[in-house]
């Protein structure tokens, strides 16, 4: 097991993994930009390195001064959290040339999968079900109507290496075809330095469904049910459930056992997840994180496993602790991302927090790093803190989180709490009865 871990990252995932480490006994670096210097998970860390000033780029992201901060401190490992350079392969590969274990998959799945052609490629040879597209990049108008004609429109042309939406453009005909192709080349090309786009049968009424794994990188793999990630606005996931509502044991089961021997077969190291678009009974590959994922408590309060544990055992050369006959579904949980946004226009809102109290009780858990008078900086992600609620079935949970957003207090700046607790009221919600784009229909039938 490692001594000294350094965790590349800030916030609560920052703090989240630090908690992980110092359970296991391994004591723990902190980083940080001079925005950063009174953050709590720098307050609690048994040392600290602040690595450059608030933009990112010369501090979170550099990856010189992070290599560096490990050989000051004698980390033996970095675990990078999410987004930065969670998925970043040459950044792994250089951790290795350095001798800095990297507590996440190996840099040739991160490659694979970060690249969303070869990651669909990889999916069909894996056996993993995908959508009805081109089968790689698409150079040119010609080519993208002749396979928009095959598989039928609406079409969604997509970056190949997007994310958050961007570089994703949605055509109903020939002629928006033309438009969508242009328009989301030059996204992409601006948001990721690379123009290469594909096509994929857009679906009308799908649900985000997405399968949680552990492998250990020496054939052992296992599934740890799904996380139903449907209401988003913009692509941008806002409240996580596990189980989903929309699959039965006998779909979760197959779809599971389907990804887990996929990545049995991929001989996948540590945590990640597949993600599926799902509609009338059938799953369509989309994507693989090669990382943490921020609704990841859902899937630990559902199945009392530790995930951050085990990629850090499995980083150190461990096997996997359990086997699929171990992992259990108990109850059910929901993940709220309260954001300093306004609650209706998604303004960010830096600034001070005047007042914070959470809520607490039986199954309810806060995963945040903020504290009363901390000052939420404009630099970064606008995450306040997640709230996450397990109960022993769908209502009882439901009825816990309404319970919860009316205790939750943030003053000085606006949040999403609002937002929350409109949605936990509704209808659609209680019943189940949503996809991925409900809730900006929601937000457009409300404004």
């Amino acid at each position: 097991m490692f001594s000294k871990v350094l965790i590349a990252n800030r916030g609560e995932i920052a703090l989240r993994i630090q908690r992980a480490c110092k359970e296991l006994g391994i004591k723990t670096v902190a980083v940080h930009s001079t925005a950063d210097a009174d953050a709590m998970h720098v307050r609690l860390a048994d040392e600290s390195v602040c690595i450059g000033p608030p933009p990112a780029r010369d501090s979170y992201l550099h990856i010189p001064a992070l290599v560096s901060a490990c050989e000051i401190t004698g980390a033996e490992a970095i675990h990078p959290g999410y987004g930065f350079l969670s998925e970043n392969a040459r950044f792994a590969e250089i951790l290795e040339a350095h001798g800095i274990a990297f507590i996440g998959p190996k840099a040739e799945h991160i490659r694979i999968m970060g690249d969303k052609i070869e990651a669909k490629r990889t999916a069909m040879e894996l056996g993993i079900p995908v959508v009805p597209g081109s089968e790689g990049g698409v150079d040119n108008y010609a080519d993208a109507r002749r396979i928009a004609d095959d598989i039928g429109y609406p079409v969604l042309v997509k970056a190949a290496a997007g994310g958050g939406g961007r570089g994703m453009k949605v055509a109903r005909s020939p002629q928006e075809l033309e438009n969508a192709l242009a328009n989301a080349r030059a996204e992409a090309q601006s948001a990721f330095g690379d123009s290469s786009v594909y096509l994929e049968k857009y679906l009308g009424t799908p649900r985000h469904i997405e399968i949680q794994v552990l492998g250990d990188g020496k054939g052992n793999a296992v599934y740890l049910g799904e996380r139903d990630c449907s209401l988003q606005r913009r692509h941008q996931k806002v409240w996580e459930e596990a189980l989903s509502p929309a699959l039965n044991t006998e779909q979760r089961e197959q779809i599971g056992e389907t990804v887990a021997a996929a990545m049995r077969k991929l001989q996948y190291s540590g945590a990640g997840t597949i993600e599926f678009l799902y509609e009338n009974g059938e799953f369509y590959f989309i994507e693989m994180n090669t990382r943490l994922q921020v609704e990841h408590p859902v899937t630990e309060m559902i199945t009392g496993i530790d995930i951050v544990h085990e990629q850090i055992r499995v980083a150190a050369g461990a096997s996997l602790s359990f086997s699929q006959e171990d992992v259990t579904f108990e109850g059910h949980a929901i993940e709220c991302r309260i954001n300093a946004e306004d609650p209706r226009t998604f303004m960010p809102s830096p600034g001070r927090i005047s007042h914070f109290h959470t809520p607490g009780g039986l199954g309810v858990r806060v995963d945040s790093g903020v504290y009363q008078g901390y000052v939420i900086p404009p630099y970064y992600d606008s995450l306040i803190g997640k709230l996450i609620v397990h109960g022993r079935n769908r209502v009882e949970c439901l009825m816990r989180l309404r319970r919860c957003l009316d205790e939750f207090v943030v003053d000085g700046i606006n949040s999403t709490i609002p937002l929350f607790r409109a949605l936990v009221d509704h209808p659609d919600i209680a019943d189940g009865r949503y996809d991925i784009h409900w809730l900006e229909a929601y937000l457009a039938e409300t404004s």
